[in-house]
């Protein structure tokens, strides 16, 4: 009965998880649901900057103290390691769904993009970015990632094997390519709001704070990695590469 318990919590999980990643695609892009990103001043600037800071705070803490080492060697002596994937899943989405509930647009357009081939072009670049997201979900495993290969192990009463290292596709480019993803998402807009500009610019910089956090636990649970950082640029394709040769051409030259 608890292995089938645990199983649906997961499986409940996870589809709460979908729901909130198909509304946050609308919520970003600004289509098809009540609540948007952008949007115009329903309070005072002061106020509305002070909530979304909280927002954004909130999800920030809860992604990533939950997904560090130490919290889940803590985390696990509480909550059972079938559903400790699954729990974590489930609180970055309720996070993310007091976001969008709570969310205080501030308005003010910055810039908008009139040429219908440059708006063409944005949009695309808005929807590769969610495409890469989810592709990259699957590159990595993606029934490990959102916690349902947990919960199918421990239904059948099989021990789970944690991952190993591997850098399939586009992790032969990029180290960490699902957040390439999500900057493309965030910053590909025909119409910038500061609102857009505020949370592209707050998103990007977690991100960045992110990245750090994360490369310190895989290089504490894959040696490899090390060798893996030094040899793949960590977002922009190639620029390790261009580096390279910029400094072997120089030192040829002196």
């Amino acid at each position: 009965m608890k292995r089938l318990l645990f199983f649906v919590y997961g499986a409940a999980a996870y589809l709460i998880f979908l729901a909130t990643f198909l509304y946050a695609i609308a919520f970003v892009g600004g289509f098809a649901v009540p609540r948007r990103l952008d949007g115009p001043l329903e309070t005072s600037l002061p106020v509305a900057l002070a909530i979304d800071c909280a927002l954004l705070a909130v999800f920030a803490v809860q992604h990533s103290v939950m997904a560090r080492r130490w919290f889940k060697e803590r985390w696990t002596q509480v909550v059972p390691w079938a559903i400790e994937r699954s729990t974590y899943v489930l609180c970055a989405s309720l996070a993310l769904l007091l976001l969008f509930w709570q969310w205080r647009p501030i308005g003010v357009e910055v810039w908008t993009v009139d040429d219908p081939i440059a708006r063409f072009v944005l949009w695309t670049w808005f929807a590769a970015g969610w495409a890469t997201v989810l592709t990259v979900t699957f590159l990595i495993n993606h029934f490990d990632l959102f916690g349902l290969r947990q919960i199918w192990l421990q239904l059948h009463g099989r021990p789970y094997i944690p991952l190993q290292f591997k850098t399939p596709m586009l992790y032969r480019f990029v180290r960490h390519p699902l957040y390439v993803g999500l900057l493309f998402a965030f910053w590909s807009t025909p119409t910038m709001t500061l609102t857009h500009l505020f949370f592209a610019i707050a998103t990007t910089g977690y991100i960045l704070i992110a990245i750090q956090l994360e490369e310190q636990d895989l290089l504490a649970a894959h040696p490899e990695y090390a060798r893996y950082r030094k040899s793949v640029p960590m977002l922009v394709p190639f620029l390790r590469w261009r580096y390279r040769r910029r400094i072997t051409s120089s030192s040829h030259v002196l």
